[in-house]
């Protein structure tokens, strides 16, 4: 029996060792104050000068790095065409042959639809498959920062982008 009464007395002044002891009664600054909007903003738009990033899209084009882009656009790591296409249906095989000789293969490509997400037709998808990289088929708004986030990353990735303005 002693030895239970002595337990809880034990367990007790274990408790009171583990608790660390404050050596500062200073406080901590508050993230919300440390990490604000504006400085969130800052550090995205810090990227390398040879890196493309999308900064505005409009219902006819694009702005990257600063200069404005009308039409559709087809981007490959960090390199930037005008792309044939001018509304959905016209995107085929065809369109994107360059993805069949370009190295190395981009692990995704952002199928940027306009304002709306559209079915893409199996034929595309098997050819899209057959070069190896995966497809994301999303409205142009979302298709421009998905690949700002993963080009920012260091990922291989490709986008081929119809203007905001395109509906089917």
């Amino acid at each position: 029996m002693g030895t239970r009464a002595r337990l809880p007395t034990l367990i007790r002044s274990l408790q009171k060792e583990a608790q660390p002891k404050p050596t500062c009664q200073q406080s901590l600054p508050s993230l919300r104050r440390a990490f604000s909007l504006y400085d969130q903003i800052n550090l995205i738009d810090n990227v390398p000068n040879d890196q493309l990033r999308f900064q505005r899209y409009t219902d006819s084009g694009f702005t990257v790095n600063g200069v404005d882009y009308e039409g559709s656009l087809l981007c490959v790591g960090n390199m930037l065409m005008s792309w044939a296409p001018k509304k959905f249906s016209e995107i085929t095989s065809d369109s994107l042959s360059i993805f069949q000789t370009v190295r190395p293969v981009p692990e995704i490509l952002i199928l940027g639809c306009g304002r709306y997400i559209e079915p893409v037709s199996p034929e595309l998808q098997r050819f899209i498959r057959s070069t190896g990289m995966k497809l994301e088929a999303i409205d142009s708004k979302n298709a421009v920062s998905t690949y700002n986030i993963l080009n920012e990353e260091g990922r291989i990735v490709a986008a081929a982008l119809l203007p905001y303005g395109i509906s089917s």
